[in-house]
């Protein structure tokens, strides 16, 4: 076949977009000897990386599958011998080498800039868990541990006290939890330690998260805790005046630059940094991070790593984490935590291994929902792949605070909107003040599992304005109106604005009444911006459950596509039920929903193999 044919078949096959085509064009033309193992394993390595994955396994089931198809079309040699075919390419290097692409010896195959992003995490993350925290006062940790945490009856071993235990002892640590567990009280009690520790001299915090709601959350919630926290008056005002950011403000984000301010050159002035939402995180954003943090600050990331990756490239809270399960503490830590914690921990909690689980906890109680609560069951379902009990939770009725639909035609959808989503789109259109409307708005969350389709965030979103307009709740003549909200698509550091914000229209009373759209900031104040100014935006009466990460509702409806989708995944449902708190509803299909529960993520990387490594 020749170069003009195997060209077209590879568009032909549909799994391709134009990129990776010219992708892999590129990387042939720049071989001398080119072969077709080179041109398709260039091709799918950019489509690995569109979908989030850091290397191509050419050791996968998927790649054997794909050469069974296509082998004899395009005269391919065995997959197998692919590793040695490549490795003798000019444009295919082995790690450490400046080539286009890198293939580690365990028939990974990346994109360079990748495969660097992963190393430098990699061996900062090494060299920070070899090293415990230097001149720690054990006396002050256990007093203040003891303060902070005090005992109330018989409940076993406190889980957060061991997390911020710890925190402050190592120079990474890891606290994962799902909503419930008390990561953000751990947070601001982590804080009030390391202040004691630091005694007269200030403690420089940097606190952050991945989006602007997200370290909004974060900040007013550290705020309020700390208030109530058994601190001294110098103490309660430094916490008052710690304010959250996003990690793009933090590490200094310039205009349309993938490139900060902050970073190994140019480090931040911090103590301590800490991290919520981590796993929204994907490995380009967290190698510039950690390099921008000082060795000696300790890093603490919090989060559930059974949520959603992030778009980017990366699963790097589940790699840290070994994909979910954690293993407890070695013998000589498990001495160390409950020494300052007054605690023993479980034989099974005790065991050796690679170091990096010294540096992780995982928080199993909630706080939140009760036994009784249908939220917390369904979620724990679903976490565990038991679809067909989770599908039972939801429609049985046992739980107030579950409820199933099941999902109409594109036609009908309207009737569904009208009946339960209406109701709650007048409350906040029938208030008078732009502050109070944002608070009822932001009670329900209405969440979508796809963005283009019939039952898509774009079509729902259409329909929603269609049907306001119909019952005249909002005007018709123009693109901006009362009342429209909308979310921001693309980070716009001069702005301040951010991927995933929510802004509220709205008449301006300081200037004639003219609308412009109104976004919350911390302490429950708002700025206003023209619509003109925004950068790019979509309205968001309905949004994807990527774009939930890092809030929480009242109410949280979630509509599933007529037809089973590689988006679809457990963590994904995961993710969606536990921004709910007091009620979900969920409008689906049976075997939709089942399959998704079937389906988990699973991104290629290195990460957890070199952290993980010795175990």
């Amino acid at each position: 076949m020749c170069e003009q044919n195997k060209i077209q078949y590879l568009i032909d096959l549909d799994i391709f977009l134009p990129i990776d085509i010219h992708f892999a064009l590129f990387m042939t033309g720049l071989e001398p000897s080119s072969t077709p193992e080179l041109l398709l394993a260039s091709a799918l390595v950019s489509r690995a990386t569109r979908e989030g994955h850091v290397c191509l396994d050419l050791a996968s089931s998927e790649i054997n599958h794909l050469y069974n198809i296509i082998k004899n079309r395009l005269s391919l040699k065995p997959v197998s011998d692919w590793p040695i075919l490549l490795a003798g390419k000019s444009v295919v290097g082995s790690p450490g080498d400046y080539t286009p692409l890198i293939l580690d010896s365990r028939s990974r195959l990346y994109l360079h800039r990748l495969w660097q992003y992963e190393e430098i995490l990699a061996d900062n993350l090494l060299l920070r868990m070899s090293k415990d925290q230097e001149r720690i006062d054990s006396f002050l940790l256990k007093e203040g541990l003891n303060r902070f945490f005090p005992k109330t009856g018989d409940k076993g071993n406190n889980w957060q006290k061991m997390a911020a235990a710890g925190s402050l002892m190592k120079r990474f640590f890891i606290i994962s939890g799902g909503p419930g567990t008390g990561k953000t009280t751990i947070a601001a009690k982590i804080i009030a330690l390391h202040m004691e520790q630091c005694g007269k001299q200030r403690l420089r915090v940097a606190l952050a998260a991945p989006t602007g709601k997200a370290a909004t959350r974060l900040q007013d919630a550290i705020k309020n805790i700390s208030e109530e926290l058994p601190l001294t008056k110098q103490h309660k005002e430094v916490m008052a005046s710690i304010r959250a950011v996003t990690i793009h403000r933090l590490l200094g984000a310039s205009f349309d630059s993938p490139r900060f301010i902050h970073g190994s050159e140019n480090p931040l002035s911090v103590d301590i940094a800490l991290i919520d939402e981590a796993s929204m995180v994907d490995l380009p954003l967290m190698s510039k991070l950690i390099q921008a943090i000082p060795f000696k600050a300790p890093l603490i990331l919090m989060g559930d790593m059974n949520q959603l990756s992030s778009v980017e490239p990366g699963a790097v809270m589940g790699d840290l984490c070994s994909g979910g399960e954690w293993l407890g503490f070695s013998a000589q830590f498990a001495s160390k935590i409950s020494e300052v914690t007054d605690s023993e921990l479980p034989l099974e909690m005790i065991r050796n291994g690679p170091g990096i689980q010294d540096s992780i906890i995982q928080l199993k109680e909630n706080y939140r929902f009760g036994s009784k609560s249908g939220i917390f069951k369904v979620s724990k379902a679903i976490n565990q792949g038991h679809g067909e009990l989770a599908l039972d939770l939801l429609k049985n009725k046992q739980f107030s605070d579950l409820c199933w639909r099941s999902l109409p035609t594109a036609k009908d959808l309207i009737w569904l909107l009208k009946k339960h989503l209406y109701p709650q789109l007048k409350q906040y259109l029938n208030t008078s003040d732009p502050i109070e409307s944002y608070d009822r708005f932001i009670r329900i969350g209405f969440f979508c599992a796809l963005r283009k389709g019939p039952f898509g965030v774009s079509s729902l979103n259409r329909q929603i304005e269609k049907m306001l307009q119909g019952t005249r709740l909002i005007g018709n003549n123009s693109k901006w109106y009362r009342g429209k909200p909308v979310m921001i698509n693309r980070n716009d550091a001069k702005l301040g604005l951010y991927n995933g914000d929510i802004g509220l229209t709205w008449p301006d009373p300081d200037i004639d009444q003219e609308l412009s759209v109104f976004f919350p900031v911390s302490g429950g104040k708002f700025r206003k911006l023209l619509p003109i100014r925004l950068p790019e935006h979509q309205a968001a009466y309905a949004m994807t459950v990527h774009k939930s990460q890092g809030s929480e509702f009242k109410k949280v409806i979630l509509v599933l596509p007529n037809r089973i989708s590689p988006v679809l995944t457990r963590e994904l449902l995961y993710t969606a039920i536990t921004r709910a708190r007091q009620r979900l509803e969920i409008w689906g299909m049976d075997e939709v929903f089942l399959a998704a529960v079937d389906h988990r993520i699973d991104r290629s990387s290195g990460l957890r193999d070199r952290l993980w490594k010795h175990f």
